[in-house]
């Protein structure tokens, strides 16, 4: 009995520390997103301490250089928003994501529209 319960103390232990590990998010991530009949090429540079995120979004009809915002990870979902300013007017875009090993599969979502999804590789 002693064993048994030592066993289930174990497994809960592993099981708790497991889901509190973040997945590895930091990296540059590329993938392309089709808008209006065009084709655009997307850049997400992160870097991870913790579950908090930085970094900057690459893209865009300008293909600039914008910092994301409100970014973290919990376990394998990765979040963040991307605030972008064109003619006056302010468009903020939310991106979610599940990472796993080096593809983050989510969708975005910019100011109520209709949701997207996006497939990012992470570069090597």
């Amino acid at each position: 009995m002693k064993r048994l319960i030592a066993l289930a103390v174990i497994v809960a232990v592993v099981g708790v520390a497991r889901i509190a590990i973040a997945a590895d998010a930091s990296g540059t991530w590329k993938w392309t997103t089709n808008f209006n009949g065009q084709t655009r090429d997307s850049t997400l540079k992160l870097k991870q301490e913790g579950d908090k995120l930085t970094g900057v979004y690459v893209g865009g009809q300008s293909n600039t250089e914008t910092p994301i915002e409100d970014a973290k990870i919990s376990g394998d979902t990765v979040s963040f928003k991307v605030t972008r300013e064109r003619n006056g007017q302010k468009a903020t875009t939310k991106y979610t994501g599940t990472l796993k090993d080096d593809t983050i599969t989510g969708k975005s979502e910019r100011d109520g529209q209709e949701s997207r999804e996006w497939v990012a590789k992470r570069q090597k």
